[in-house]
């Protein structure tokens, strides 16, 4: 029963035009799970990788050999194995890669093949992938973070900072936090258009002008906020991820685009980080600090833990490993989960109950280079992660977690109300819910300490 007869990958392209890899699971009931793959631009040091060609076709960035590996090799090893089994799935995955980075079979061959085979269990069962991967744990669905601006490594201008959020967090519903976040942006273009400023929009669907300062860019946010009719620090809150890993430069941060001449020391960077803080309605901030710099993310979480959502992506990439070095060492207070980073769905869901069980928040992201598939919108419900990313309110490829596409329903019964709780849930680290005294009005709920 629900075994597997049939694993087929192909190659397609994701939003940026860079091929993927998709693919195909069908058991003996002939029920088809299909999934496909994202791939990120400023990518951390240890992400599991990426297998890509290196030859002519597509500049080197074609999968072909990664889609070969699901064919030629997973598809007969996993064949006849059931798909309501995730965890023998996946450990028989990560067992025939046989190396702990998956540079074997390759990341995007080794998770095509177990998010496909978790939607096949899910339709096997009739029911949707958040339910079937979350049970009961499914029931709350979760505020966007919507990067609205861009920079860095996603847009080609002047801005420093990679993206720069919004977070509805005051929002009751998931529905009225999506609109808030909508207004904004929109609202948010108009703002730019007043000053002369360029429109287009980077990687992710955020506004990407060229800006006098990365200061100018929060302002205009603010602005933006306000003439959509709501207040930033109880209605909305900032959001960043400046992907200080792309600044490092010998050992030292250096703003590249705005301040190519000037060195920061760790201990300048939580000076600025601190003064941000205190000078704006800022609920977290990720990757504040580089992937290497375990002493600085301590310095910093030190400095405004107490404040401010710590986020490590590219200084946890999803692995459980590393995420248990920074919980020792004080090393921020939450997880970005990028299921591509380490693989395979189990071990993604392994990050997310390590950090649950240590008291740090986990937030599910996309990647930049993204498709439409809307896994990540089950996996954010399924494990109460209570925070998403997704991108920005325009692009296909970065509304279909938030939109009709996607089979979360926020009129689901199960998810829309929790006991007198409302449907959306910032789950906040204990230290960081009262957001240094700006978010006490905001709807931070979260649940009891498991």
């Amino acid at each position: 029963m629900a075994s597997i007869t049939r694993i087929t990958a192909r190659q397609v392209l994701d939003s940026r035009g860079t091929p993927t890899v998709e693919v195909d699971v069908t058991t003996d009931e002939d029920v088809l799970g299909r999934a496909a793959v994202p791939s990120g631009a400023s990518t951390g040091e240890y992400e599991a990788v990426e297998l890509r060609d290196g030859d002519d076709d597509y500049h080197g960035q074609g999968v072909l050999q990664a889609v070969s590996n699901v064919n030629e090799t997973i598809a007969p090893e996993l064949h006849g194995m059931s798909v309501l089994e995730q965890v023998v799935l996946d450990d028989a995955l990560r067992a025939l890669d046989g190396t702990d980075d998956k540079s074997n079979l390759g990341a995007n061959a080794i998770l095509g093949v177990s998010l496909a085979a978790a939607k096949a269990g899910a339709a096997t069962l009739g029911v949707p992938l958040y339910r079937h991967l979350g049970r009961a744990t499914a029931r709350t669905l979760p505020v966007p973070l919507m990067n609205i601006l861009n920079g860095g490594e996603h847009a080609d201008n002047n801005v420093d900072m990679q993206e720069f959020m919004i977070a509805p967090a005051g929002a009751p519903t998931f529905s009225e936090a999506l609109r808030t976040g909508v207004e904004v942006f929109h609202t948010l273009e108009t703002v730019l258009q007043d000053r002369d400023y360029n429109t287009a929009v980077g990687d992710e669907g955020g506004f990407a002008p060229d800006l006098r300062s990365n200061e100018e860019a929060i302002e205009l946010i603010l602005e933006a906020v306000e003439k959509a009719g709501y207040t930033a620090g109880t209605d909305v809150f900032i959001a960043l991820d400046p992907a200080a890993a792309e600044m490092v430069e010998d050992e030292a941060y250096v703003f590249w685009k705005s301040d190519p001449d000037t060195e920061r020391s760790s201990e300048d960077m939580v000076e600025f980080w601190s003064t941000w803080v205190d000078q704006y309605p800022i609920l977290s901030i990720e990757d504040a600090m580089d992937e290497d710099d375990w002493s600085g993310w301590t310095m910093l979480t030190d400095a405004v833990g107490d404040d401010v959502q710590l986020v490590g992506d590219d200084l946890f990439v999803t692995n459980t490993n590393r995420l248990s070095r920074g919980i020792d060492g004080g090393c921020g207070n939450s997880i970005l989960i990028k299921p591509n980073q380490i693989g395979t769905l189990t071990e993604t869901l392994n990050a997310i109950e390590m950090a649950h069980t240590h008291a740090f928040t986990a937030i599910v992201s996309h990647r930049s280079g993204e498709t439409e598939d809307t896994t990540i919108a089950d996996l954010a419900v399924a494990t109460d992660t209570g925070q998403i990313k997704t991108g920005s309110a325009s692009r296909s490829d970065r509304v279909a977690p938030d939109d009709d596409r996607s089979p979360v329903r926020p009129d689901d019964p199960r998810l829309a109300a929790r006991g007198p709780e409302r449907g959306v849930n910032l789950r906040l680290h204990p230290r960081v819910r009262a957001c240094g005294g700006r978010a006490r009005d905001v709807a931070c709920h979260r649940r009891a300490e498991r």
